[in-house]
């Protein structure tokens, strides 16, 4: 019986021996969980029977270390949870390792070509994302559109200082081609329903005690019907009066540009005129220039207009026991009954922690430790075997003695 337990320990240390030098070998793999084997006394009825590998623990709750890759596609999750791919059969895995791209039909994929799987956002008859709808439907993630449309401009921000040192200009009336006659002028660049710019530039003339006429030229020309505004201040040198006006302009086979001019925060103090904000929304039509990750998952298409869209979210994976997860090749995860089915979040909500940017989970595996570890088995594999040599000798003297 000696020789079949110190046997079993033998086995057992081999088990281990399995596990240490699997975790040594993955020091340096990405989003890698280290494990334990964990040795158990085994009984025959009330005959002790040696012992055995009774389980191998997953260290799922210690994270690695963050390795910087600079991508933009590349991201850590900062907490619980798991990344969910596809791969080309169809099975959905879960993995750590958060290094993706965009292939050629516009999927995101992992190095290994599995499609991450999130929310894609909600589009359009246009194919174009609907702003403010929310997640779209679950699913492969896709960056579907390559190309943004143009959008007119139809709002204009504007507000500066118009210096309260100013005097009525002698030279009357109002000519865009006098710089006489006003005081001072700012240029603005709007889109048209095509995406063409045009220039919007407003004259601003002080016309007696805090109060400002603005003129306007589209373009170079002044509109064919006549266009102006007024701006009145307090005695404290805020807006008093209105601080929108409407201006109209139709560019030749496009529709009609309708603006709103909103002069909210312009101000008449004793100091230099200055131009804080002018920003016109709309844009000229874009291709996409590439694709990022955020914080909270979300996918963001950059186009060369510089303008950027939501195209979906990606979607993290919890689990009621994530330890019962199987581990399988490609440093990833298969669900179990035992750990339960899937629970999807977005990154940073319920019980997954949110992505880091531009880096990449390492491996926790503790090679200290894992030495250690080794060398307990070596001294432990020593002894058994010194069991069944000391048997040996003692078998050999009871059959010298017969």
């Amino acid at each position: 019986m000696s020789f079949e337990i110190a046997r079993s320990g033998i086995a057992a240390v081999n088990g281990s021996l399995e596990t240490i030098s699997h975790n040594i070998a993955n020091t340096g793999t990405y989003g890698y969980k280290s494990s334990r084997a964990n040795f158990s006394a085994m009984y025959a009825g009330t005959q002790a029977n040696g012992a055995e590998v009774s389980s191998v623990t997953q260290n799922i709750g210690k994270a690695g270390g963050a390795l910087n890759t600079g991508g933009s596609m590349d991201a850590m999750i900062q907490g619980s949870g798991f990344f969910a791919v596809r791969d080309g059969m169809g099975e959905t895995v879960f993995t750590r390792v958060g290094l993706f791209n965009v292939d050629k039909d516009g999927y995101v994929i992992d190095t290994l070509g599995r499609k991450l799987q999130g929310n894609n956002a909600v589009l359009d008859a246009n194919g174009q994302p609907v702003a403010g709808a929310g997640l779209g439907a679950f699913g492969d993630l896709r960056v579907g559109s390559t190309q943004v449309g143009a959008a007119a401009s139809d709002k204009l921000n504007l507000n500066g200082n118009l210096s309260a040192d100013w005097s009525v200009p002698a030279t009357t009336p109002f000519d865009m081609t006098d710089a006489t006659t006003y005081n001072s002028s700012v240029t603005s660049v709007v889109y048209d329903s095509q995406g063409a710019k045009h220039a919007l530039t407003q004259y601003f003339v002080k016309t007696g005690s805090n109060q400002a006429e603005v003129y306007y030229s589209f373009d170079g020309s002044t509109p064919a019907a006549a266009a102006n505004a007024t701006l009145s201040f307090g005695t404290d040198g805020t807006l008093a009066g209105a601080s929108t006006a409407t201006f109209t302009a139709s560019p030749a086979g496009v529709d009609p540009i309708n603006l709103t001019i909103d002069y909210k925060g312009t101000t008449q103090y004793a100091s230099d005129t200055t131009t804080l904000t002018n920003a016109a929304n709309g844009n000229a039509a874009g291709t996409l220039t590439g694709t990022s990750l955020a914080d909270d998952g979300s996918v963001i298409a950059t186009y060369s207009n510089g303008k950027q869209q939501r195209l979906g979210t990606v979607a993290l994976a919890n689990f009621a026991n994530p330890f019962a997860l199987q581990a399988v090749s490609d440093t990833s995860w298969k669900a179990t009954p035992d750990s339960g089915t899937a629970l999807y979040s977005q990154p940073g909500t319920s019980m997954t922690g949110s992505l880091a940017v531009g880096s990449v989970e390492q491996s926790n595996v503790d090679i200290t430790s894992q030495l250690v570890d080794l060398m307990s088995a070596q001294r432990n594999y020593q002894a058994n075997t010194k069991v069944i040599s000391t048997e040996s000798q003692v078998m050999q003297a009871l059959m010298q003695a017969i």
